[in-house]
């Protein structure tokens, strides 16, 4: 080989390890953060009133399923499943003794043991504990405690380093580290946490403990992960910002217990075709599609209205709304700008407090008949005298099938009533027909149904070279 080719790929060599360097000295060092905070980082485990402890230290939490090979490893290095009940993880706040995990790490329990970084096992004391943002307040005897501190959620960037330590499958005081994906995440059926999102390795048993910004302070508890059938990490994982901890956690000290604003309304995303429906340039806000009886905005605001900020925060999308409300001081007079009938204003009303059970009340479905109308592709019936009864509601037709076109295309369904076709209550199929025949070709026109007895919008585009009858 030649001098000058050996002395080029020496140079190469040179270059690339260089690279490696340099690469290798940008890469953070947990090393400091976690000698300095780990000691105040827990493992949280309970016990039923008939003694049984927890079938596995690696049994998930609600997030997923036990992982049976890490259930093998652990016999084989000689902790047995019935040896021990850790279930998940938690953190010191206070020199005195105040613990935080999740709310589904305690559920249940009619004891709670505290095993602390020195290995010590202490029974804590439930001071609080609130299911809707899954945060649980203990209190464990002694002083002097390590503690963390508590940083902020809102100065939190995505694709900013994190990490986390807690118990996963049982393992104390793991860490792992990621950045952060997203902020502001909405979960199913957790509408009053703006989660962050991580691809920090989260397993069951991190549930409860703390996530890390690189200045070693709290930004947030870890909470729930996306898992494969297994229950495994597969890089979604979801933390309950430190800013909704805190508030939180005054109240659960305060009272034992957390109080919400409700707003008494069923609300849903406005869509592309919702927007074009109601008149705005683009899809933002939150669309009103029921306003519950005696609930604190039943004078004020109307179904079809679009609330676009509340309290002079910005609703961009509908799950900005239930975050806002529940976080603003009940019977505190509120200005909430809204999108009405072509026009938009700002009207007042006063928060109620949120129930202990906000959940749409499931109505029975009227029979079907075996002949049927069609209108834009849907066969429709009238309801009857006791069908209205039965729903409480004076105006609707039923929808017996769904064929092809505009129906169809506006995500229609069996069983749907619609009550609303453009602003206009539907007093029978006649009517409905009437107003279809008077909106030309391309019309978005928005409908409100009663689905499964709760009510939404639905978006349509008429279309008349689609078939239609209706008897008279």
């Amino acid at each position: 080989m030649s001098k000058p080719i050996i002395a080029k790929l020496l140079a190469t060599s040179a270059l690339l390890l260089l690279t490696m360097m340099s690469s290798a000295a940008e890469l953070p060092n947990f090393t400091k953060l976690v000698k300095a905070h780990s000691a105040a980082v827990v493992n949280v485990s309970i016990e039923k009133e008939d003694n049984q402890k927890q079938s596995s230290v690696y049994q998930s939490d609600k997030s997923g399923n036990s992982n049976e090979l890490l259930d093998d490893l652990a016999k084989q290095f000689g902790e047995e499943e019935e040896d021990s009940s850790s279930i998940g993880s938690g953190f010191i706040i206070s020199h005195d003794g105040y613990v935080l995990t999740n709310h589904h790490v305690v559920d249940g329990a009619d004891k709670i043991i505290v095993k602390l970084s020195d290995r010590r096992e202490v029974s804590a004391k439930l001071i609080g504990s609130d299911k809707r943002s899954d945060i649980a307040l203990l209190k464990i005897e002694g002083s002097k405690f390590p503690v963390l501190k508590i940083g902020s959620s809102k100065q939190l960037e995505v694709g900013e380093w994190v990490i986390a330590i807690g118990s996963p499958f049982g393992f104390d005081h793991s860490v792992t580290a990621g950045i952060v994906s997203a902020k502001g995440r909405s979960l199913p059926e957790e509408n009053y946490v703006p989660f962050i999102q991580t691809d920090v390795a989260i397993n069951p048993g991190n549930s409860g403990g703390p996530l890390f910004n690189m200045q070693g302070e709290v930004v947030g508890i870890n909470s729930q992960i996306y898992s494969n059938p297994s229950g495994g990490f597969i890089g979604l994982s979801f933390a309950i910002p430190v800013d909704v901890v805190k508030d939180v956690v005054a109240q659960l000290k305060a009272t034992g217990r957390v109080r919400r604003g409700w707003l008494g309304v069923y609300i849903q995303e406005v869509t592309v075709d919702l927007a074009r429906s109601f008149g705005l340039s683009a899809p933002s806000g939150a669309l009103v599609a029921e306003v519950i009886k005696k609930g604190p905005a039943i004078s004020i605001l109307k179904q079809g209205d679009i609330i676009l900020e509340f309290n002079h925060q910005k609703v961009d999308i509908a799950s900005d709304l239930p975050i806002a409300v529940g976080g603003t001081p009940i019977d505190q007079e509120i200005d909430v700008k809204i999108r009405r009938g072509g026009s938009t204003k700002i009207v007042k009303l006063k928060l109620g407090e949120l129930p202990a059970e906000a959940t749409a009340k499931k109505k029975k479905k009227p029979k079907r008949k075996a002949k049927a109308d069609t209108i834009l592709g849907m066969e429709l019936d009238n309801l009857t005298k006791r069908n209205r009864k039965e729903l409480q509601i004076t105006e609707g037709v039923l929808v017996i099938s769904v064929g092809s076109g505009a129906a169809r295309k506006a995500g229609m369904q069996v069983g749907d009533i619609i009550r609303i076709f453009n602003n206009n209550p539907i007093a029978n199929i006649k009517h409905l027909k009437s107003l279809v025949n008077k909106l030309p070709n391309g019309t978005p026109v928005a409908a409100l149904v009663l689905r499964d007895g709760t009510a939404q919008f639905v978006a349509f585009m008429i279309e008349h070279n689609e078939k239609m009858t209706a008897k008279k």
